[in-house]
């Protein structure tokens, strides 16, 4: 079952979903809309390995915009800070982006009960297409879970993206075994 605006607000009221800065006018019908940070990642070789950890390099979005260009893949952050205690957090594109042809997810758009962090972004685009800090990005649809939740996101001792920050963070795939 999705949550609706009244039940999004409802469990902000309990401290089960946390979204910062909050804005009330940003809260649809059933979703929440989340903006692009200043803040985007490449990586620094074109070749990426699975089992190595590839390092990426931060750079700012620049006040008139930056170009996205395709066949590279960016790294973008959320402005807005969440915390989702009790339901799952979907991230999806609003339509008005994916009609710019940008993809805000490739594989990552669920989040997991326990999950408090900025979102990274796994940004792509089909042609060549300037973006701006600020502007909106996707939307956080919230579900919610049936049954007792043993252990959350922020308990996993495998958990890969504890470390709060407001960057894009980069594949952490090299710690897994393999």
């Amino acid at each position: 079952m999705i949550l609706s605006d009244k039940s999004i607000l409802e469990a902000m009221e309990r401290g089960e979903i946390v979204i910062e800065p909050f804005d009330r006018e940003k809260l649809g019908t059933n979703s929440y809309d989340v903006h692009l940070s200043g803040h985007l990642a490449t990586y620094k070789e074109r070749v990426l390995d699975a089992k190595k950890h590839n390092e990426i390099v931060h750079f700012e979005i620049p006040p008139d915009g930056y170009v996205l260009e395709p066949q590279i893949n960016y790294l973008g952050a959320t402005q807005e800070y969440t915390e989702t205690h009790t339901c799952v957090p979907f991230l999806e594109g609003k339509s008005s982006v994916g009609r710019l042809g940008i993809d805000i997810h490739a594989t990552a758009g669920k989040g997991d009960v326990g999950f408090c962090n900025y979102w990274t972004l796994e940004i792509s685009v089909k042609q060549p297409v300037r973006v701006y800090a600020g502007m909106p990005i996707g939307q956080l649809i919230y579900f919610q879970v049936e049954g007792e939740i043993l252990t959350s996101y922020g308990d996993k001792g495998s958990a890969k993206y504890n470390a709060k920050t407001d960057r894009p963070v980069e594949s952490m795939m090299w710690r897994n075994k393999f």
